[in-house]
This record gives structure tokens, sequence and C-alpha cells, in this order.
């Protein structure tokens, strides 16, 4: 218990910290979002309409630093993160809601099939050393996932989008002529234009995990309570999976979690090249029309999200692993 605590606070602590980083940066940077608004006009704005645009973006210079800090503090708690300057005159909040749960959806899912999978096929190959699934998979898989992320989305439009004539769809997350909605038409559509990123981020990622895997298997397979097991006349399928994958997989999951944390940000240069309407894509359009507000936000919910999945892997390690709880 006194371990869960300790990595509570130290996730508070990096929250605080995280919050007052993401409060400064913005205001270090030369301009702010009402300047940059402006200059959209050509100068052709009044000062009052200049004020009144530093207000909605939360940067009115009239106020101290501190009390603008413990502005943005309050609306943080509120979920207020002001006005986007790319969506104008749309809040933050909104702006995100339309994009997070696409992102969601196609790399949160991928990134879990990627771990799942890829846990599973180490597991076996690492048991299987030297076999013929040990001999082709991870190589292969470890091939492709050094392979740049653009070039796979690439590829990948080029043999199952232009030369087979647009059999998937390699643009945007859904035909425009398909009105949104819970219905299978509309279902259907979304899965056809997320098959592709989706099938490049598995490529790419899965073999990384298998590799972690193999490694953690084989030299589980030296320790002693895995010999004791065999030992004992244990099946081979229980000592694989209830002995050496249990604690073989520990290793992974701070990494698994991080990649859960990141999965809000979205895959910046997937998104980009299958113009998929997620996170990723956003934040790509927000650097280049300086939009502060909206980065702001985004970086703190990327943020948040990798503190809140490092603590689920601290809490789910205690669960798995008996000697965190012996020394806490």
């Amino acid at each position: 218990m006194r371990y869960l605590l300790r990595r509570f606070g130290f996730f508070l602590l990096t929250l605080w910290a995280a919050l007052t980083i993401n409060f400064f940066i913005p205001r270090l940077m030369p301009g702010n979002p009402a300047e940059a608004m402006m200059a959209r006009f050509k100068g052709h704005v009044s000062p009052s309409a200049i004020k009144a645009l530093e207000v909605a973006f939360g940067v009115d210079s009239h106020q101290s630093t501190l009390s603008q800090y413990f502005a943005y503090l309050g609306n943080t708690v509120r979920g207020r993160f002001g006005t986007s300057l790319t969506f104008f005159p749309l809040p933050v909040t909104t702006v995100i809601k339309q994009s997070v749960w696409w992102t969601l959806g196609l790399v949160g899912i991928t990134t879990v099939l990627s771990f799942v999978l890829g846990t599973v096929i180490g597991t076996v190959a690492g048991w299987r050393r030297g076999g013929k699934l040990d001999s082709i998979l991870p190589p292969v898989f470890v091939v492709t996932s050094a392979l740049p992320f653009f070039w796979v989305g690439m590829m990948c439009i080029l043999f199952f989008s232009v030369r087979t004539h647009g059999l998937l769809p390699n643009d945007g997350a859904f035909d425009i002529q398909h009105t949104p909605g819970w219905n299978v038409t509309f279902a259907s559509d979304v899965l056809r234009h997320a098959l592709l990123p989706g099938l490049t981020l598995m490529i790419t990622s899965i073999g990384g995990w298998i590799l972690v895997m193999r490694n953690n298997i084989i030299t589980t397979l030296a320790e002693d309570y895995v010999r004791m097991g065999r030992a004992k006349g244990l099946s081979n399928r229980r000592i694989m999976y209830r002995y050496a994958a249990r604690n073989a997989v520990l290793p992974s999951l701070a990494g698994f979690a991080m990649s859960l944390g990141f999965v809000i940000s979205g895959a910046i240069l997937i998104e980009y090249v299958f113009n998929y309407p997620g996170v990723g894509y956003m934040l790509l359009n927000a650097v280049n029309n300086l939009d502060y507000p909206l980065m702001q936000a985004l970086f703190l919910m990327i943020t948040v999200a990798v503190l809140v999945a490092v603590l689920f892997c601290d809490v789910l390690t205690v669960i798995l692993d008996p000697r965190t709880r012996a020394h806490a």
C-alpha cells in the first residue's frame, strides 16, 4: 500500500510540474494568439478587439503572471482551455472532442492488438527457441519495425489502394456521403477507412514487442521457479503462461503503459499520410497555425494520459508481482 501511495504522490508532483511548464512555455514564445489572429486580418483590428481576443485566448497582458497562473489552474480543473485559433470561435474542448475518439479508436485498438499479438508470438518463439517460428517471425517483424511510418503507409496505399483501383480507401475517416451515426453502413465505412492506417501501425510496432518478450522468456526459463514447475510435473502450457510469461511480461508493462499514454497524441505521420482526422493531425495543424491554446491543451492531455498510464502500470505490477508487495 505504501508503494502505491508513493507512486500516487509522484503522480501528483509530476502533474503539477507538467501543468506549470505547460503554462510558461507558450508565454516564453514570441507573440501570442491574439497577435496571430490580428495578423490574419492584416492589422485591421481595433485595440478593443485585440483586448477582447487576449481575454478570450487567456493571455490578458494586463494581468500579473501569478494571477494568470492561478486562473490557468482553475480553468484547467474546470476543463476550460480557451478558444481555438485554427477553428475560431470554437472552444478548444469542442475541437478536441471531435478528433480524440478517432485517435482512440484507431491508435488505441491497434496499440493493444500489437502488444497482445507481439507478447503471444514472443512467448511462443522464446519457449521454442531455435524452432521455425523463432527463426522466421521475429527477424521479419524486427526489420519491419525499423521501417519509417510514412514509407510503410505510402506502400500500403500503393499496393492496397492505387494498384487495386480503390480496393481500400486511403483518405479520411469516412466517405462524406455517409451520415455519421450508429448504424451498420457508417460503421463498416469507418472500419474500411481505418484498415490501411491500422495495418501500417501494426506492421511498424509489433516487432518490438515480439523481440522484447522473446528475450524476456529466454531469460526467465533459467529461473528456479520454472525448473521447480517442471520438476513438479506441470504441463508445458501452464509453465509457459502461468510461470514464465507472467514474469517475463513485467518489464514490458512500462513500455506498454507509455505506448498507451502516447495513444492520445496519435500517430502524427500516419494520420498526416492518410489525412485521418485524429489528434495527431490536429496537433500538426495547431503547430502550423500557431494555435497556442489548442497546442497547450493537447500537450497537457498527452502528459496526463502518460502519467495515468504509468500509474496504472504500477498498480498492475503490484497485482502481478508479489515481490513488489513484499518490499512495499
